[in-house]
């Protein structure tokens, strides 16, 4: 009898929710992006909103929300109701790298939103100016050891300077960090000779690899990059299990009911599986990935207590 009550129980409860899964989306959806337009989070979202209005016949509105380093996006989507129709473009800044940095934000990673699926990562990019000696990482690794060199990144915390800073750590180095607004004056400093190498992203980096101005040692993945098959990792240059990478993945606020979780994380991994979406962004060298919302979750949990482990370590805090 117990059996057949608490069968009676879940049918009641599971039911509106599925019913409502079937008719969503009945409106338009808001697709949150926490920086401005032109990023790899704001084109992604672009993208990604396109593939849901084809595939839902509801618009999917891209909403940039900058500021605060993505925290005005986490708090908009952390206080929205859990019903599908608010979907947030997070990234590790907002989910690893500030909560590390930043103790007293605003929101809990973990507590206030529901991950969908991941969608793409994206390594930092060592660069020399292309009339420097070092052809390699391990000949930049034997310059910094014999003069004082300083590397540029797109600023304080981003992942950028953390890459130069474990660079730094694993192979005994003392370069000066000069942190500038982003990836663009980061580069303009190193083909002035400002500083001597530079840390940033592939898109940022590419123009300029191609105009024969600059010269790619290393990128901070584990694996090649397809879009840039011929610049060897930092891994296979004498610095085993060496990774920083910028992610990018959807999430809802908390509570969102399971069928409904089901069903947007379908629609966006047939999305991010499509060959001519995957070209688009391995060519400005952003690799896109899908997983469940199980596998994300636990994902983002790793990445969170990684992070953390490693900034107070390497004693770095939130910036003065």
């Amino acid at each position: 009898m117990r059996g057949w009550v608490a069968a009676g129980l879940c049918l009641a409860a599971c039911w509106p929710a599925a019913a409502w899964a079937q008719q969503y989306p009945a409106r338009p959806v808001r697709f949150i992006v926490g920086f401005v337009p032109g990023g790899v989070a704001d084109l992604l979202a672009r993208a990604l909103a396109q593939k849901l209005t084809d595939t839902w016949g509801q618009q999917v509105i891209v909403d940039n929300r900058a500021g605060g380093g993505g925290v005005i996006s986490m708090q908009i989507v952390g206080k929205a109701a859990p019903d599908g129709y608010t979907l947030l473009m997070g990234s590790s800044t907002q989910f690893s790298i500030n909560p590390a940095l930043r103790p007293n934000l605003p929101y809990d990673p973990v507590r206030d939103y529901t991950p969908v699926s991941n969608a793409a990562i994206t390594p930092v990019m060592l660069t020399v100016q292309a009339a420097a000696a070092a052809r390699t990482l391990p000949d930049l690794i034997q310059w910094a050891k014999k003069d004082a060199l300083s590397y540029g990144s797109t600023g304080y915390g981003g992942a950028p300077h953390i890459a130069g800073e474990l660079l730094k750590r694993a192979a005994g180095l003392s370069m000066t960090h000069v942190p500038f607004k982003g990836g663009g004056d980061s580069i303009v400093a190193i083909m002035g000779g400002h500083v001597q190498a530079s840390f940033g992203a592939v898109s940022t980096a590419q123009p300029h690899l191609r105009g024969g101005r600059l010269r790619a040692l290393g990128v901070t993945t584990l694996k090649r990059m397809s879009a840039i098959p011929d610049v060897p990792t930092f891994a296979e240059q004498g610095l085993p299990g060496f990774e920083v990478v910028q992610w990018y993945g959807v999430f809802t606020p908390a509570g969102l009911p399971q069928p409904l979780l089901q069903k947007i994380n379908e629609a966006l991994v047939r999305a991010l599986a499509t060959p001519e979406f995957r070209e688009q962004f391995n060519a400005q060298g952003v690799e896109l990935m899908q997983s469940t919302p199980t596998a994300f979750a636990g994902y983002v949990r790793n990445e969170l207590a990684r992070w953390s482990k490693v900034l107070k370590e390497m004693g770095i805090s939130e910036a003065p």
